[in-house]
């Protein structure tokens, strides 16, 4: 049995992480563990590095073919995709983010961990909306960026 199932929180030994040199080029990470039917990031993908066995299954990354373009992040309905890019020693975690008030970019936040803990302080580098979703880039310390899962605005 998966820790997660006891937990109810993901760890990186959950997860299948992408290397160093994957990280720094970025790659869209995917903690997805409903096997549900669900397969809008393999849709959005425009290069075809997310697949599934059949719709119940899991979605899986191929870090290999994955450009970082991060089309998946904003379309999955379970917020379960975030995209990581290591540049000079710094993190940029894209993720999704449905709060207010919605940060401004040059904000100073929280970043939080996966259990909602606040693991360091980042920078919001960007804020786009997709659909109707908020899409948040923050940098953050580069040896957090496989446990920065989500950010609270400072008050």
């Amino acid at each position: 049995m998966p820790n997660y199932e006891k937990t109810g929180v993901l760890s990186k030994k959950d997860l299948k992480l992408p290397s160093k040199k994957q990280l720094e080029r970025g790659v869209a990470v995917i903690e997805c563990v409903q096997g549900i039917p669900c397969n809008p990031c393999v849709d959005s993908c425009p290069v075809n590095a997310i697949s599934m066995k059949d719709i119940n299954a899991l979605p899986i990354a191929d870090y290999d073919k994955c450009t970082g373009c991060g089309k998946c992040i904003g379309i999955c309905p379970g917020l379960a995709i975030f995209l990581i890019k290591i540049k000079d020693n710094r993190a940029l975690i894209t993720l999704q983010y449905e709060f207010l008030p919605i940060p401004e970019v040059g904000s100073k936040v929280k970043a939080l961990d996966r259990e909602g803990n606040v693991v360091d302080n980042a920078i919001v580098k960007r804020v786009v909306k997709k659909g109707k979703t908020m899409v948040i880039t923050v940098e953050a310390s580069e040896d957090l960026a496989m446990d920065i899962r989500n950010i609270r605005v400072n008050s």
